[in-house]
């Protein structure tokens, strides 16, 4: 990978895709990316208010409306291009609002009951994604964080590299995906996300469970705060 941050990767990953991404998603999971969704909304409790960080095209935020849909939702994004695609899918007579907003750096002067994010956790800095939460949390509220694992099991872990050799073949034909494809599998091998951000959750004073999906090739890792 680069010489880069993980969070500089972002625009280079994301720049030109917004209008491709969903099937892409779509595709490259196998059709698991919706299976996951279901997954992290299972685990969203009853609540007033949720904040999707990261909401990209809105994939999340919009099927949470679906299930919440007295709540207010908030999706953020740090790109304009994506937050576009997900404002056209807007329903007027949903309570949901999109932000071109830094997850690491928001300040929204409100607080949620729930703060979800999928694939945000490996380009963040635990300590700083987390607190920034806690300052947008109520008590009580849960903060549930979704995204790749490298899978541990030798069999799953041979499947993985292969198929990601085989996406990097691919992005030849799909020049605005061949940066991610090269470079998202090392990052998604390079990090530890889920033991760093139980950690700082831990040691935050949250109540933290881990959840692993799919042969362990990814995770929920949700953290309540204690009242």
């Amino acid at each position: 990978m680069k010489q880069e941050s993980p969070k500089a990767l972002v625009r280079e990953f994301f720049e030109n895709t917004a209008g491709s991404y969903e099937k892409v998603v779509s595709l490259t999971t196998f059709g698991k990316d919706a299976i996951w969704k279901k997954e992290i909304i299972k685990k969203i409790p009853k609540c007033n208010s949720i904040l999707d960080l990261a909401c990209g095209t809105g994939m999340l935020t919009f099927r949470i409306a679906e299930k919440f849909f007295d709540s207010r939702i908030i999706g953020i994004d740090v790109t304009e291009s994506y937050l576009n695609v997900a404002r056209k899918k807007l329903n007027p007579n949903q309570k949901i609002s999109f932000l071109l907003c830094d997850a690491e750096k928001m300040d929204l002067t409100t607080k949620f009951d729930c703060i979800v994010s999928s694939y945000i956790p490996k380009y963040c800095l635990p300590s700083v994604l987390i607190e920034n939460c806690l300052n947008h949390l109520n008590p009580g509220g849960t903060i549930i964080l979704h995204d790749f694992t490298y899978p541990q099991n030798m069999v799953v872990k041979t499947l993985w590299n292969l198929y990601f050799v085989i996406l990097k073949v691919a992005g030849q034909l799909a020049p605005n995906w061949k940066d991610v494809f090269e470079n998202l599998p090392k990052l998604i091998k390079s990090s530890d996300w889920v033991n760093d951000y139980k950690n700082v959750m831990k040691r935050n004073g949250l109540h933290v469970q881990i959840s692993y999906l799919t042969l362990c090739s990814s995770a929920i890792l949700t953290g309540t705060k204690k009242i």
